[in-house]
């Protein structure tokens, strides 16, 4: 599978910013369903395995070894070992781990066929790149920031539905008319390079970039 931005819904970003935001190490994958899970790094060692008690239980995927491998935090780094528990190997950017192995963010770890990305915020040159592009955006307008924040919000609801506000919806919320939030969107579609697509798709879009580039944040769509 792919990690990049491009691969993730802006209810899934939003999951991400947050737990970017928290500062502590995590693992993002997803189960048989499709579905992102993450997994905050708070102890100093875990256990990845098919048996339903491992820190990381990849119960779905027979490739896995009841006890497959470890991922340990010796001093600031973080570690992948698999001192050869494991029946099908664990892989590392698709090089074989044979012992241990330093882990950087972003890196892409594979147990049986299970691809698992390591995420470090502290180490995340995404953050700068973040700040950078919402210093960039910061000639939006007090209006075009509050249709934006407007269009995200319901992709923050517990169990996010996944599609943004409608234009009636934003001009509800901001006391303002449906035509009023069309040209602000326009505009918006425009500073944020949105190609052309369909009319749903593009909104969705446009959602994701701003969430991408931190410009729209967990804690606006919280207020």
């Amino acid at each position: 599978m792919t990690f990049t931005r491009h691969a993730f819904t802006p209810a899934e970003l939003i999951e991400q910013l947050a737990a970017d935001r928290g500062g502590r190490p995590y693992l993002l994958l997803r189960d048989p369903r499709g579905d992102q899970r993450l997994l905050a790094l708070e102890k100093t060692s875990i256990t990845v395995g098919r048996h339903g008690s491992n820190d990381l239980s990849l119960q779905w995927d027979q490739k896995v070894s009841r006890v497959h491998a470890g991922i340990e935090r010796l001093g600031p780094n973080w570690t992948v070992v698999d001192d050869g528990l494991s029946r099908n190997g664990t892989f590392l950017n698709e090089a074989r781990v044979v012992g241990r192995r330093r882990l950087s963010d972003r890196d892409v770890l594979r147990f049986g066929q299970t691809e698992v990305l390591f995420r470090d915020p502290a180490e995340s040159p995404e953050q700068t790149a973040a700040a950078d592009d919402a210093a960039g955006l910061a000639r939006l307008t007090d209006s075009q920031r509050q249709v934006l924040v407007a269009l995200c919000r319901p992709l923050a609801a517990p169990g996010g539905v996944g599609t943004p506000s409608s234009n009636r919806e934003i001009a509800e919320e901001l006391h303002l008319s449906v035509d009023a939030v069309r040209t602000r969107l326009r505009a918006l579609f425009d500073t944020f390079e949105v190609p052309d697509l369909p009319q749903n798709r593009k909104r969705a879009e446009l959602a994701r970039r701003a969430l991408a580039a931190a410009v729209v944040t967990p804690a606006d769509l919280a207020r």
